[in-house]
């Protein structure tokens, strides 16, 4: 299957393809650093990284692009609430958002420009479209003048006029019409400001983005990402002003991801009841869990977030964590010592009808992402696949030497899908295994327990016992060599 992607400047599915054969720039928006990193803020570079993988291992040579935006009016208000300047504001929060993309394996991204360091490249951006009519300055400001363009509204599809009922429109007599948006505001007394032809100010929102990826991308290049809640105003004007300027279309393929929400509403610092910082999460839950609460279902879906639904994902997680255990106990290897594709290929099952099962399972996975990197339908098939491994493992007599090399070839085969989801990418925390290593013993010990009541004929006991159990999320089964206990999802 071909690579297809939905685009949602054509509301449809399309085949990939790139300005520059087999190369894709990417762009993507970033934070605005006035604040520190919240989940919602990770949810983004989570699903662009993971596209990232799949596009290299699918053999592109890509260059990934997040910007920071170090300078706007909510760091300002924010920089005085905090009696600090600007500049330290957005360096503390930039390195809190750094920390938390690596804890969570967000590693692919290539550059991250700041918009302070692209006030020429967005001076020269206004001037240009003041020269070609799309713009024109007003009292120190530069306004972007809608009226002058045909197609504002195309990336939104709605009309300017709906696109004005629906945005927060600042009034002003600087502008000549309403919709007009800022690309270059004049400076109050203690705020930054860069010296222009138009008076000291500093840039507007949207043109920040424009100048930074035109830079290093181009004035054509093929994916622009960012949230579902970016398209309009900021990606609206993004698209037009660029578009207007060069002449050129802008981005070939717009992506547009869910938003994460908690009990049905939009995790945003405006509705701080919501919020849920990294560094808090990052200290009670698994690179491995947030990252599957971002990928099990695809990308341009709402993702519902609660401290049960980690626990579920913790828990069905631990299935894989078991794998890797019966893997190093059968072969002596660690799964994290496995050396894996990175590029696809073919695989070849040989006679061997496990490894044929295998390689089907590995086809749905990544034709799961061929549809337009869908996440969730591949993690679905890793579930199934790693179901497939544990039933073939049962089965292996210690010294069946060529048992053991098809399951090798197919825990391989784990890690090669895995790696495209950023999962599984090193062992547990020492303090998760050793809480993990004295669970089964625990449990080991409850059950002798059970039994022991139950040969004295305390059932009253063994039932309460089981109960307890039951509602921990543990599973007894009574056989005839002996009680088995399961965890759900494990």
């Amino acid at each position: 299957m071909a690579l297809r992607v939905y685009n949602t400047l054509s509301q449809s599915k399309e085949d990939f393809r790139t300005v520059v054969p087999g190369k894709v720039g990417m762009y993507v928006c970033g934070p605005t650093v006035y604040s520190e990193s919240h989940i919602g803020h990770m949810v983004g570079p989570v699903i662009f990284d993971t596209i990232k993988r799949y596009l290299v291992y699918s053999g592109f040579e890509v260059t990934w692009v997040v910007n920071i935006t170090d300078v706007d009016d909510k760091l300002i208000v924010q920089a005085q609430k905090d009696n600090t300047t600007v500049k330290e504001l957005a360096e503390r929060v930039t390195a809190d958002y750094l920390d938390c993309l690596h804890a969570l394996g967000v590693n692919g991204i290539d550059q991250m420009p700041r918009a302070t360091e692209h006030i020429a490249e967005i001076i020269d951006i206004n001037q240009g479209l003041i020269d070609k009519g799309f713009a024109y300055a007003s009292n120190g400001d530069v306004y972007f003048d809608v009226t002058r363009a045909p197609e504002y509204g195309k990336l939104s599809h709605r009309d300017p006029e709906e696109l004005q009922a629906g945005a927060r429109i600042e009034p002003t007599s600087l502008k000549r019409h309403p919709g007009d948006f800022a690309l270059w505001k004049s400076s109050k007394p203690g705020e930054p400001f860069w010296d222009s032809p138009w008076g000291p100010g500093r840039p507007g929102w949207h043109i920040e983005c424009s100048a930074m990826s035109m830079k290093i991308l181009g004035e054509h290049f093929d994916i622009h990402g960012g949230g579902l809640d970016l398209v309009f105003p900021h990606h609206e004007n993004e698209v037009v002003q660029s578009e207007c300027f060069s002449g050129k279309p802008f981005a070939t393929y717009w992506l547009h991801n869910g938003l994460l929400t908690k009990d049905g509403k939009k995790i945003s610092k405006s509705d701080p009841g919501t919020i849920v910082l990294m560094r808090d999460l990052l200290k009670s839950h698994e690179p491995d869990t947030l990252r599957a609460l971002f990928l099990t279902s695809h990308y341009r879906r709402p993702i519902d977030y609660g401290p049960s639904r980690l626990d579920e994902l913790a828990r069905g997680l631990q299935s894989f964590y078991k794998t890797f255990e019966q893997f190093e106990k059968l072969t002596g290897t660690s799964f994290y010592d496995l050396e894996a594709p990175k590029t696809r290929s073919e695989f070849d099952p040989g006679s061997s009808p496990f490894l044929k099962e295998v390689g089907e399972h590995r086809q749905r996975f990544l034709d799961a992402l061929d549809d337009d990197f869908n996440t969730g339908g591949a993690i679905g098939e890793l579930y199934e696949l790693n179901h497939t491994l544990k039933k073939f493992a049962n089965g292996i007599a210690s010294r069946d030497q060529e048992a053991l090399a098809d399951y090798r070839k197919a825990v391989v085969v784990v890690r090669e899908l895995t790696a495209i989801l950023g999962l599984f990418r090193e062992p547990l925390k020492k303090e998760e295994a050793s809480r993990d290593e004295l669970t089964g013993p625990l449990l080991d010990l409850l059950v002798q327990l059970r039994t022991q009541v139950r040969k004295e004929k305390n059932f009253k006991l063994a039932d309460e016992i089981r109960i307890k159990l039951t509602e921990l999320g543990v599973t007894l089964e009574d056989r005839p060599d002996g009680t088995a206990w399961k965890i759900e999802g494990r």
